[in-house]
């Protein structure tokens, strides 16, 4: 099994310190292979995506992303900036469907900003299409307006599209994950206003027939970001486009307390799949080794379940974080009184120790 190791900027090279740790203390063979990505890569050779690390992506089995980004090259040309790199890899391994587990974990009800009530046992699943959208869309750029409002201003513009292919896989991804949790979909649109997500909303009722063990409703965007907060429990599996899917997946980050403790899996028809943490680089607390690894431990679980065939594995890791949060350690994203507070090694090393217990 050959892992990609792409650490990245900020605060990703800490965190996956502490993910390769936890890797290294299974009973299993794995090739690990790291390499420069984003703005690491920029500074080293002049590109955010070198081709050496696209080629190492590409032949393995797995990789496993750090973050990308820093303040410093907000300047850029937009093709230099580091999470083009991101971009890069999701268009060239055909990474388009994402897993963004929002799951509260029992020690950290508290940690939300949410009343307990409405996240105890909060376990939702949002799947975002991650290769088409306004984020692909052609043609895209800056021009001098001919017509509108403002003809002669300069103005930009992007283009929203999907075709049939992209929507009914992403569908039928959903909908087979449904099947293994509580079998209810939610199709995330904006049908009442854009013409893409009318015909978003057709064909995920057309694939939807298909299964008829699964239960699918129809949920507007700006509602569904209200329902998030108003009563989350009232979902299972979530799926919408990239644009919707990445700012809802974020809202739903926090319901559990802290982005911090959600992983993420970015898959392709291979299930050949991108595993990292949903929060970003973090420039403002690198290096100060206060960040929180568990959503890239816990990503680590999703790819041996997703990817390299190792449920059991990923169970142990699962149930190690669940045995370190019941014992009380707390990086700061998560702290609170009574709690203990470590930082980013400790908490790593914590999970490592809760495995070697689990094995003995």
């Amino acid at each position: 099994m050959k892992i990609a190791v792409l650490p990245g900027d900020g605060i990703g090279t800490e965190i996956m310190a502490e993910a390769v740790k936890v890797l290294q203390v299974l009973d299993l063979r794995f090739e690990l292979e790291s390499a420069l990505v984003g703005g690491a890569a920029y500074e080293a050779h002049g590109h955010p995506l070198p081709d050496a690390t696209l080629q190492l992506a590409k032949d393995a089995d797995a990789i496993l992303f750090g973050a990308v980004g820093d303040w410093k090259y907000d300047k850029l040309e937009r093709h230099l900036r580091p999470e083009q790199a991101i971009l890069g890899l999701r268009k060239n391994l055909g990474l388009f469907a994402n897993f963004r587990p929002a799951i509260c974990y029992e020690q950290l009800v508290g940690a939300s900003s949410l009343k307990p009530e409405l996240i105890a046992g909060l376990d939702i699943l949002i799947i975002r299409e991650l290769t088409g959208d306004i984020y692909f869309g052609q043609p895209r750029g800056r021009r001098t307006a001919a017509d509108g409002h403002f003809p002669g201003a300069e103005e930009a513009f992007d283009t929203m599209r999907y075709s049939r292919p992209e929507i009914e896989r992403i569908a039928h991804v959903a909908f087979q994950a449904a099947r293994k949790r509580d079998k209810r979909v939610t199709s995330v649109d904006k049908a009442n206003v854009l013409e893409t997500f009318q015909f978003w909303k057709d064909v995920v009722s057309e694939v939807g027939l298909l299964y008829p063990d699964v239960a699918l409703d129809h949920m507007y965007v700006d509602n569904a970001a209200m329902q998030l907060v108003k009563a989350p429990k009232k979902f299972d599996v979530l799926v919408t486009g990239n644009m919707f899917g990445d700012i809802l997946s974020d809202e739903a980050a926090m319901l559990t307390g802290s982005i911090g403790m959600l992983p993420s899996a970015s898959l392709n028809s291979s299930n050949q799949g991108l595993y990292e943490p949903s929060h970003g680089s973090a420039p403002d607390i690198a290096g100060q080794g206060v960040a929180n690894p568990l959503a890239t431990i816990l990503s680590v679980a999703m790819m041996l379940r997703f990817s390299l065939n190792q449920p059991q594995a990923a169970l142990r890791i699962e149930a190690a974080v669940k045995d370190v949060l019941a014992a009380g350690w707390r990086t700061g994203d998560i702290y609170s009184e009574g709690t203990t507070r470590v930082g980013t090694r400790a908490m790593g090393d914590a999970v490592v120790a809760a495995l070697h217990k689990s094995k003995g």
